[in-house]
């Protein structure tokens, strides 16, 4: 079975800013090879949705319906929902999540 993968609009922003800060801060090289690995990462969970771990900010509060893969240090945070699996996040895993994660999928930003 294949899973549709969707990118939220917050999450194809999160791309955006990522490409466009490494970019100016390391190389477009750089860039283009970060944004290749997270969407390989990606990708990958159009066949096994279910390997990915639940965020321990998450956990600790009881849910457990978001997961995460890595390509460190950056995190990619979804949801299977169905036969879709909707990616809501795309962060650098060194900034503070518990804020992070709370703005973005506990308040509906």
């Amino acid at each position: 079975m294949s899973f549709e993968v969707l990118l939220t609009s917050g999450a194809e922003r999160d791309l955006e800013e990522l490409y466009d800060y490494i970019a100016e801060y390391d190389s477009t090289a750089s860039a283009a090879h970060v944004l290749d690995q997270l969407m390989k990462a990606a990708a990958g969970l159009a066949s096994f949705p279910e390997r990915g771990a639940y965020p321990k900010e998450l956990s600790a509060l009881g849910i457990r319906e978001y997961r995460q893969v890595f390509f460190k240090p950056y995190r990619v945070i979804y949801r299977v929902l169905g036969e879709r699996v909707y990616i809501y996040l795309i962060v650098d895993g060194r900034r503070d999540m518990q804020a992070l994660l709370a703005r973005r999928l506990l308040s509906g930003e």
